[in-house]
Formats: structure tokens, sequence, C-alpha cells
């Protein structure tokens, strides 16, 4: 590509599925019209919640609840650069890439799609579906979890038949629904971070409402206010919120973008302190919990088995 486009002519010309491949990310599913992938937004990612829809020129990220077109992703990826950055760094990538338009060519039409909305049908106290209650206690959190996570039912609108759902969940600043189940990690209704007052000086920050919940059976004395962005896409919402707090503790994912995570939070709050080496040798606090459960799991498992051969 010779020419360089200007922030209409990507939307209506450029591909995304061309600009995350050139990026180097390939679709990990196909539903429908969308190719799923595994969001390069986010390092939590484990089932492909990011969905493209070429023809509409659309991206979803059911993680966060955001999505836009091809301008909007670039962003979400690169957010240091400046919107004519981002314009140049999608040209950059996509060299090669974008056909020039003839007078014989029909224009892609851009289709309005309406976004998943989700409506919450009914919240109840962990311990009553069998399959949240596992799935909690796969993680290590259900009982510490009690009076944090709640089981959250929802259901698609506009969808028929209906269909209802069903996950942990707990509450963010919106009010809204953070929900995780072993197959699904999502939002339902508006992203937000969740905060739990405590101490009005010392606060402890982490990504995740797991790594939240491991932290606390660690540390169950602790008076600590608790800070968990639920993506690090709220990252600077995150860092306003900690401002008003004189000792700052951070316990974010130990991989590129969490370091990068906490040396941005580091920067901005100086007195901030690194507290992730609590799991070192583990992507993150739950992930050393769950280790520890699957090890005593199969140390139980082996005694066993030696007491059936004696």
């Amino acid at each position: 590509m010779t020419e360089i486009l200007n922030a209409k002519q990507l939307k209506d010309r450029a591909s995304l599925v061309d600009l995350l491949a050139n990026l180097g990310y390939s679709p990990a599913r196909k539903s429908g019209k969308e190719l799923m992938y595994r969001s390069m937004l986010r390092d939590d990612d484990i089932n492909p919640s990011f969905a493209v829809d070429d023809a509409i020129g659309g991206w979803y990220d059911h993680g966060t609840g955001k999505g836009g077109n091809i301008i909007d992703f670039g962003l979400k990826y690169w957010p240091l650069l400046t919107f004519k950055e981002v314009v140049s760094k999608i040209n950059e990538v996509l060299t090669g890439s974008i056909q020039p338009v003839s007078d014989h060519r029909i224009k892609r039409a851009r289709v309005r799609r309406k976004v998943p909305y989700f409506i919450v049908s009914e919240i109840k106290s962990i311990g009553t579906h069998p399959a949240i209650s596992n799935y909690l206690k796969g993680r290590g959190v259900f009982e510490v979890g009690a009076g944090l996570l709640f089981e959250v039912y929802y259901y698609v609108d506009g969808v028929q038949p209906q269909k209802e759902f069903f996950a942990a969940g707990w509450q963010n600043e919106n009010g809204s629904w953070e929900v995780r189940n072993r197959y699904f990690k999502g939002c339902v209704g508006t992203k937000g971070i969740s905060f739990i007052a405590g101490d009005e000086k010392k606060l402890a920050v982490f990504e995740g409402f797991m790594d939240y919940l491991t932290w606390k059976i660690d540390n169950h004395d602790a008076e600590h206010s608790i800070l968990v962005l639920n993506s690090l896409a709220l990252l600077a919402a995150g860092i306003a919120k900690a401002r008003q707090f004189s000792h700052i503790d951070i316990y974010f994912d130990r991989d590129i973008r969490g370091h990068q995570a906490t040396q941005e939070l580091i920067s901005v709050l100086p007195y901030a302190t690194d507290k992730s080496v609590a799991y070192e040798g583990f992507n993150d606090y739950n992930a050393m919990l769950i280790a520890f459960i699957r090890q005593k799991d199969s140390f139980v498992s082996t005694e066993q088995t030696k007491k059936k051969t004696i």
C-alpha cells in the first residue's frame, strides 16, 4: 500500500483481520460470522472472547464490554499514542494489505449490529449451584468468598429462545456484575473497578478478584482497603482511586503487561510497592493457590492408592 489512508478511509476499507494477522494474532475459532480471538487487549483471556466481524469492520471484547471499529481498536492497543499516531501506525502495519478502490469495486457496507446486552434475572448466595461451587472450590476461594461472591443468573436480551447463564460474580463501582465461570469471563453491565473500603491509608491493588480472595486467605487480619481493576484497561481509573492512599501494595500478574502496569502505577505514585514476589514462580496469586491445591490432591490420591495396595 503506497497511499496513506485517513481515519474514515481506514474504517471503510481496512480489514481488522488483516491488521491482527500482521500483528501476529490468529483467530482461535469461528462462531457464525465472527472470528474469536484470545484478547490481545488483556492477558487473562483463557477462553477466546474477542470477537471480530470483518464484514462490518467491528470488534467486541466480551471481557471488558468494549468494542468498536479498527480505529477504536488501535486506540486501545496503542494507548500511549495520539489519535494521529494511531492512524499512522495502522497504515504502517497494514502496508501492502489494503487494495486500492477502483470505480468497479463495491464499497463494503457497514451495518450496525446490536452489542449483546445481558440482563440479570437473579442473584443468590454462593453454595446453591453445584457447578459454581465446584468452580470456586477448584480455585480455592469458595469459603473465603462467602459474602463477597454471589451466584449471578443472567440472559441475553432479545435472543429467542431465551437461554439463562450462570456464574460466580461480584459488583463493580458501576453496580454491574463481573462474572466468572469455567467457560466465560466477562461483565454483565458496564465494566468498572471494584472497591472495598477499609483502612483510610493502606490500599492493596489487584488485577482480578480471585487474586484478592487468595491474598485475603494469606492476610486474613489485614485491614487494607481493596481495589480490584477487573481489567488492566481500567488502570487509569485505578490510579485515580489510589491517589487518596499513602501506603499502596500492588499485586499484579507476573507477566509483561502486569509488570508494565506495575511500573506505570509506581511512576505516578512512587511510594507504591510491587508485592508480586509473594507468588514468585507463578503468573498470579491465585495460580499459586491452584497449584498448591492440585499438589495436595495429588499427594492424597497417591497415599490412598498406597493404602489400598497394602
